[in-house]
């Protein structure tokens, strides 16, 4: 099995690595290749990759490229996770909002628009390229914003699933706290990417007994504490939100705090820094600690079970993946990407049944949906008209005011990305 991951040099690849060398039973890959035009960082990665493998007697061969076409030649799966623009473009994204008194943050609100826009038409490059060297390759996208990506891929032909890590960390810490092995945690999982509650906690599958108010009831206050949200919110909720769910239910004050600390941005690239400099290091041969503050945990196990099942192997019958909706939410069109539990195999994704949403959650739901897909249409056409309207149907923008603003401030610091400004 022949695997590449495009986006390779990420600082992020040893947790894809270290996932792909435990779990080599469920995903037997017999050469990975780790595609990236940084050459310098690429080979950084690329040595730890290899010595994470031979650690662990993994015998699949790594190899690195800068060839895109080189790369994906005869791959059974690729694997999306590339930053259009890299760490910069995010600073940007996470501070010029900002002055409209807007949330900044890289995959909503008007800097998910921004990086929709710069990596839509890229992401639609690679996959073209994909399909003309294989063209029953699988692609999983992991790159952000996913659910507009998704729809992208998907709208142009591709065999494509996005794969987000909020589910599996979720699945992971109410296993901890039901004292419940994580394969015996089903979510009843239910929204767009970014944009999920969890309705439902079952042990045992989907028929399995719904644990959520027990997990409400006994362990609510430490939930809540994660998610940064007040106690009685969840109660009366009687679901559990998603921590992104934050920038909607107290957006002035996600955007008092920003306004007042250094961008999650800076931080990253600071961490990304020391990062390599542990990479360079020929003893070192498993992922570092400090990889954990990067983000993205659990993202290998969700993509080895993932990537597994599609090629016809040995992952999870059920998964949470970003997929089209087919009538699984009533009120939003049949293609539109929704993150849902899926039985997932070599024909693809298929939804899950779900119940019906509350008004409250299904309002929100639909109006995000409304602007994605005015998103996608201004990530693949262009234009200034294209852009506002996408911000002036966010919820978290709505006015006109705003949405004129932030239209020549997203333009004015994505120009060199956008190929019609």
């Amino acid at each position: 099995m022949k695997l590449t991951v495009v986006g390779g040099g990420s600082t992020y690849t040893p947790e894809l690595i270290d996932g792909f060398a435990r779990l080599r039973d469920t995903l037997p890959i017999g050469e990975l290749v780790l595609v990236d035009p940084a050459a310098e960082r690429l080979e950084l990665v690329g040595g730890l990759a290899r010595r994470i493998f031979a650690r662990q007697g993994h015998p699949g061969r790594i190899v690195t490229t800068c060839d895109l076409d080189a790369g994906v030649d005869g791959a059974d799966a690729v694997l999306l996770q590339l930053r259009v623009g890299g760490q910069a473009a995010r600073e940007r994204d996470e501070t010029w909002p900002l002055e409209c008194g807007c949330v900044g943050q890289e995959t909503t609100g008007a800097g998910g628009l921004a990086k929709a826009l710069r990596t839509v038409p890229v992401v639609l490059g690679i996959a073209e390229r994909v399909r003309r060297r294989n063209p029953r390759a699988w692609i999983v996208d992991f790159t952000n914003p996913v659910g507009i990506v998704t729809r992208a891929l998907l709208q142009a032909g591709h065999r494509a699933v996005g794969l987000c890590n909020v589910a599996i960390g979720l699945q992971r810490k109410f296993a901890a706290l039901l004292g419940a092995e994580p394969k015996d945690v089903h979510l009843d999982h239910v929204g767009l990417n970014h944009l999920t509650w969890e309705t439902g906690v079952r042990l045992g599958g989907p028929e399995g007994v719904n644990a959520l108010p027990e997990l409400l009831a006994e362990h609510g206050a430490a939930i809540a504490d994660d998610l940064r949200l007040p106690r009685p919110l969840l109660d009366r909720l009687g679901v559990i939100p998603s921590y992104y769910l934050r920038y909607y239910y107290a957006h002035d004050e996600v955007v008092a705090e920003l306004r007042t600390k250094p961008s999650r941005a800076a931080e990253v690239a600071e961490l990304e820094r020391r990062l390599l400099t542990l990479y360079a290091d020929p003893a070192l041969d498993r992922k570092p600690g400090l990889l954990a503050r990067r983000g993205g945990a659990y993202y290998s196990e969700a993509a080895v079970d993932l990537t597994a099942s599609l090629l016809g192997g040995a992952g999870s019958p059920y998964q949470v993946v970003n997929t089209y909706n087919r009538g699984t939410l009533p009120f939003l069109p049949d293609d539109a990407v929704i993150e849902v539990q899926a039985a997932v195999g070599a024909t693809g994704a298929a939804p899950l049944p779900v119940a019906d949403l509350d008004p409250l959650h299904a309002g929100l739901v639909a109006a995000v949906t409304a602007y994605e897909e005015l998103a996608l249409d201004a990530a693949l056409h262009g234009g200034r008209d294209r852009v506002f309207r996408a911000l002036l149907a966010h919820p978290l923008i709505g006015q006109y005011a705003y949405a004129e603003r932030l239209t020549d401030l997203l333009i004015a610091h994505n120009r060199e990305h956008l190929g019609w400004a």
